[in-house]
């Protein structure tokens, strides 16, 4: 072993290089080739960028504007709209429209004055990035005086209504931006139809259908009067939702020449009256003819002339205590009981209601809903349109000229014609 130990040592020096030679090779052996090796990371893809307008940190913002996003580089693919501190009626929620590329978006409906409003914005690149943008802004608030506020409504939430029902909507403050108001009140029923608003006088607009609403369904009005631009410097500060049935069908014809009262239900007649119209001795004591609706109803009223313009003194005065009274005009017409009229069903004798027996008055009291056709032929003197619920006095056409938007609403469909918004 010490001989082997030796020999080790006593290697020449040329061996020596040889072998380190031989160790240097081995450690060099090549590595399998790397594919990537001497070539340039790809360049990230294009990213979409989102500009939402009011932007980022703005204050007093007219609430009459519309919110828009628009997407450079990718389409939009969700908006929400978020707004603090505002009661929630069921009208607040901001809906919005992409344009066909999906690449732009505006909102629906104005912005309540006064608030802090939060847009947050998603987009998508073509190579599936996805790329979100914020906006929080706040609105200029209402002023005191110029606050339009919603004075009252017909029908109301809850109520059940005859099929030719109209909605009623009353303003505190006059309206003069009146296409503008009409774009913020949506109209959407269970049943499609048409429909369209019109106004009588400045604070007071009423939206009736093309035909009689279908019976048997919901209707709702989502009024979103937030925002909107109703005058100079005038902006609404709330929404509302009003929630209604349409009850069955039930439609009154009285004939004023034969004295008689016939009713439909659902397309069967189940009564006819004998009743008393006007005597028509003046204009005042003659039943206006037209389609009227039945507006309200008491189970007892005194009929005062006074009201209608015949004064305690004047030879004409009276008044009366009557029962099972319901209205179908703003001149003074009710149907009610007139146990002392001897002529039902062979002679006008009343000062313009209709006279009926207390039996067949009572059974009309208990089985009338508010807008209910009722119906009056023969006599000379026309309903005017403006004359309690006359509107059905208009044709369809006439309505829809009398429109500020000048287009039927759909309402099996969400959304309303024209725009909320102003131009500036």
């Amino acid at each position: 072993m010490p001989t082997t130990h030796r020999a080790s040592r006593a290697l020449l020096p040329g061996a020596l290089a040889l072998l380190m030679l031989g160790v240097a090779a081995c450690s060099s052996d090549p590595q399998p080739a790397d594919p990537t090796a001497g070539e340039q990371a790809p360049e990230p893809g294009p990213t979409a960028e989102i500009l939402i307008t009011p932007v980022d940190g703005t204050d007093e913002v007219r609430p009459d504007l519309p919110v828009t996003v628009e997407a450079d580089g990718g389409t939009l693919t969700d908006v929400q709209v978020r707004t603090e501190g505002v009661e929630n009626t069921g009208a607040d929620e901001m809906t919005g429209t992409f344009n066909e590329d999906e690449t732009g978006w505006t909102s629906d409906w104005t912005l309540t004055p006064g608030a802090k409003v939060t847009v947050t914005a998603t987009a998508e690149t073509p190579d599936g990035e996805t790329v979100e943008a914020t906006s929080d802004f706040e609105t200029l608030p209402a002023t005191d005086g110029r606050r339009l506020e919603l004075q009252s409504n017909f029908p109301t939430s809850g109520d059940t209504v005859g099929v030719g029902m109209p909605v009623v909507v009353n303003f505190d403050l006059p309206v003069s931006n009146k296409a503008q108001v009409e774009a913020a009140m949506e109209v959407v029923s269970d049943e499609p139809t048409e429909g369209a608003w019109n106004w009588f006088g400045d604070q007071m607009v009423v939206f009736r259908t093309k035909e009689y609403w279908t019976p048997g369904q919901e209707v709702t009005v989502n009024m979103h009067l937030a925002g909107v631009n109703a005058a100079e410097g005038v902006y609404g500060v709330k929404n509302h939702q009003l929630n209604f049935e349409v009850g069955r069908s039930q439609i009154t014809t009285v004939d004023d020449s034969s004295h008689r009262m016939v009713i439909e239900r659902d397309g069967e007649q189940i009564k006819d009256f004998p009743i008393s119209n006007g005597e028509a001795t003046t204009r005042a004591y003659t039943t206006t003819s037209g389609t009227h609706l039945t507006m309200e109803k008491y189970q007892h009223l005194v009929m005062d002339s006074a009201t209608v313009g015949i004064p305690e003194g004047h030879p004409d005065y009276y008044k009366l205590d009557v029962n099972y009274a319901v209205r179908f005009s703003n001149s003074g017409e009710f149907t009610h009981a007139a146990p002392w009229n001897s002529s039902l069903g062979q002679a006008n004798l009343s000062h313009g209601c209709t006279n009926m027996s207390t039996g067949d008055a009572k059974w009309f009291y208990e089985n009338s809903l508010m807008g209910d056709p009722y119906i009056v032929e023969g006599t000379d003197r026309e309903l005017e349109v403006d004359n309690g619920w006359g509107y059905w006095q208009r044709s369809w056409e006439e309505w829809l000229d009398n429109s500020e938007t000048g287009e039927a609403d759909k309402t099996d469909e969400a959304g309303s014609p024209g725009s909320p918004h102003s131009e500036s």
